[in-house]
């Protein structure tokens, strides 16, 4: 198992494209390189009713995977986004840590 730099729970800035300087955590890890944010990269789907399935049709709004390298780990501290590290404690265990004043993520 790897570490990944951004998980599922995490609160991301997105850095790029349509949805630039949107906040929201992270819903979902498509793979290891998608991601779904609440309230991000949301697109508008036409669906056909399905009386078999008791849908309704209609206008549904639904949030899209978007790319791990267009969002970055939000910093409560500094209030920015930031790149995040890894780094071995003393007692064993591999924690992330934000780049830019070197506090652990999560602790």
């Amino acid at each position: 198992m790897t570490i990944r730099r951004i998980r599922k729970g995490d609160s991301v800035v997105v850095i790029a494209g349509r949805d630039k300087g949107k906040r929201g955590d992270v819903k979902q890890i498509i793979d290891a390189e998608h991601v779904v944010v609440a309230g991000v990269n949301q697109v508008k789907k036409h669906t056909r009713p399905n009386p078999m399935k008791n849908q309704q049709g209609g206008i549904l709004t639904k949030e899209m995977p978007i790319h791990v390298s267009n969002v970055a780990i939000y910093n409560p501290v500094t209030q920015k986004p930031d790149r995040v590290g890894f780094r071995t404690l003393d007692d064993g265990r591999k924690v992330r840590f934000y780049k830019s004043n070197g506090e652990v993520l999560g602790a």
